[in-house]
């Protein structure tokens, strides 16, 4: 028999709570007010080993820099943080996009996620989507005359962020009204559901439903990773990456109707573990697919926040929410132990001292999941929630997050959504920013990638350039740079001051005044390795 454990609930208005249910699902939505006492997290877990920092010295000094992660979702769907409405011409749509680029650079992130196949469709000429309604106004799979996706990965690089393209693999469409809800009828003319009936599963019942790929049918399932490899091949993305929708969250106390394929593909196996065995099959695949297209690419996922309960498991997190392995059919325990991931982003939407999802607590089980393991843990954060009553009506709420992360050593994290990193709501942002983000950071390595650091580069001339100071330089031997960091001598230490995209200027936004100042150069591959310094070059004051 399946089980089924109620969800944690939000206490919001209705009609927001009913918005964002047929926007997003469950997923996001797994929290609740709770005001908390002083609390230390579980001192049991061990910290991960801090990342590695470049190595080398500058003008007699050792290096410095931080490798964190950080980056916020940009959201797609119902067009909730881009683009701003349907339907809008080319250049406003670019305008828009290089804001939020823009608002990443501000904030010192160094990856972008950006929601390329919200239901089914697809931001860029797909020959398995159609066109996303969400970027042409239309649901007539016609072209808007131009390549999204190309321009937006391109963009993205210009600004040294990682572009992580975000798919939901087997959702197929979104509720009515704003959707098409279940009607074949209001599809996309060359959407594949309507060539393949049999693949398509209507959930639940009534005005919120939707169609999905059928996770159990091999032939959908082959579709949907062909569908998502075809970015990663035509497009020079640095990750894949999917959040929490698999099978969906229950609704409305109704079993997802799978019967047909079921009876097909279960081989009298348990109907709870087949599933969970078809998401694990497309996990895996997935993994092994990418890396053969494009080695480099990363893979990631950001789950549910609980995969069980220790009621439910010994091995459970200390919590009584909803269980990810028995009421969605993922098992993220095992994708982390069987290495299928480079990354996992537990959605942590919860406060410090909640009584059924504390975040001091169910973040050191995350911790210790990942320790000694080759995937790198980062956290999903909910700037959404800033301003709700309770705990999050404390701006200190996710700057205490993050301190409660560097304790930890979680290599990074992600904020959900963009439109709320920038509402920037009592002023959470520009606290979390200034304890947490102030300097630039390099993206954490990933052993398993390819390694391929280029030689050292040197720095030939210094020359102002109005408040900032731009350099000259001449690269090194060896493999061409795919990016490149600037130090900057500080005391006992020459610490990171900026970084930037082969082929950009390289430049010191913020040098000092008045006095000359020592600088080193440093280049890194895509993978992040970097190679040695060069020699130093000082900087006459100005």
């Amino acid at each position: 028999m399946l089980r089924r454990r109620p969800p944690l609930r939000l206490v919001l208005p209705l009609a927001s709570l009913l918005f964002a249910l047929a926007v997003l699902g469950l997923g996001l939505l797994r929290a609740a007010v709770y005001h908390p006492p002083a609390v230390a997290g579980d001192e049991s877990a061990v910290p991960l080993a801090t990342p590695d920092g470049p190595a080398g010295r500058c003008g007699g000094v050792p290096v410095a820099a931080t490798r964190q992660l950080r980056g916020m979702w940009l959201t797609t769907v119902l067009n909730i943080d881009f683009p701003s409405r349907p339907g809008l011409p080319e250049a406003q749509v670019k305008a828009e996009y290089e804001k939020w680029l823009d608002l990443a650079v501000a904030q010192h992130h160094n990856a972008i996620f950006v929601h390329v196949r919200p239901s089914g469709d697809a931001f860029w000429p797909s020959a398995y989507a159609p066109w996303s309604e969400w970027l042409t106004g239309k649901r007539d799979g016609r072209s808007p005359g131009w390549d999204p996706m190309a321009f937006m990965v391109s963009e993205a690089h210009a600004r040294d962020l990682e572009f992580h393209a975000w798919f939901n693999p087997y959702r197929g469409s979104q509720p009515a009204p704003d959707g098409p809800g279940a009607d074949f009828t209001k599809l996309a003319p060359n959407h594949p559901l309507l060539a393949h009936r049999d693949w398509a599963i209507a959930y639940p019942t009534g005005k919120t439903a939707r169609l999905y790929f059928d996770p159990g049918n091999p032939d959908a399932r082959k579709f949907v990773e062909d569908s998502m490899l075809e970015a990663v091949q035509k497009y020079d993305i640095d990750g894949v990456h999917f959040d929490d929708f698999f099978y969906p969250y229950p609704q409305n106390g109704q079993d997802f109707p799978d019967d047909a394929s079921y009876a097909r593909y279960g081989h009298g196996e348990a109907r709870a573990q087949w599933r969970r065995d078809n998401v694990d099959t497309l996990v895996r695949e997935m993994d092994q697919r990418i890396k053969q297209l494009k080695p480099w690419v990363k893979f990631g996922i950001s789950p549910f926040g609980i995969w069980r309960n220790k009621a439910t498991d010994p091995a459970g997190s200390d919590s009584r929410g909803l269980e990810a392995y028995d009421d969605i059919y993922a098992d993220t325990r095992k994708w982390v132990q069987q290495g299928w991931l480079d990354y996992i982003v537990p959605q942590l939407y919860w406060n410090i001292g909640f009584a059924k999802a504390d975040y001091a607590k169910v973040l050191p089980w995350w911790v210790s999941l990942v320790q000694g393991t080759n995937v790198q843990l980062y956290i999903g954060q909910a700037d959404y929630r800033v301003g709700e009553k309770g705990a999050w009506s404390e701006p200190a709420e996710i700057d205490r997050h993050l301190t409660m992360d560097q304790k930890y050593g979680v290599q990074g994290e992600v904020h959900f959504s963009a439109a709320s990193v920038r509402a920037d709501r009592l002023g959470s942002v520009t606290l979390y920013d200034k304890d947490h983000y102030a300097a630039p950071a390099l993206v954490p390595v990933m052993k398993q990638l390819p390694a391929n650091p280029p030689g050292a580069p040197t720095l030939t001339r210094a020359r102002a350039a109005g408040a900032s100071r731009q350099f000259d330089f001449t690269p090194g031997p060896g493999a061409r740079p795919v990016s490149w960091a600037l130090y900057r001598v500080a005391g006992t230490t020459a610490k990171l001051v900026a970084t930037g995209r082969a082929g950009s200027q390289v430049a010191d936004p913020t040098p000092p005044t008045g006095t000359a100042a020592v600088y080193c150069l440093g280049g890194l591959d895509r993978s992040g390795n970097q190679g040695p310094l060069g020699p130093p070059l000082t900087a006459d004051a100005s």
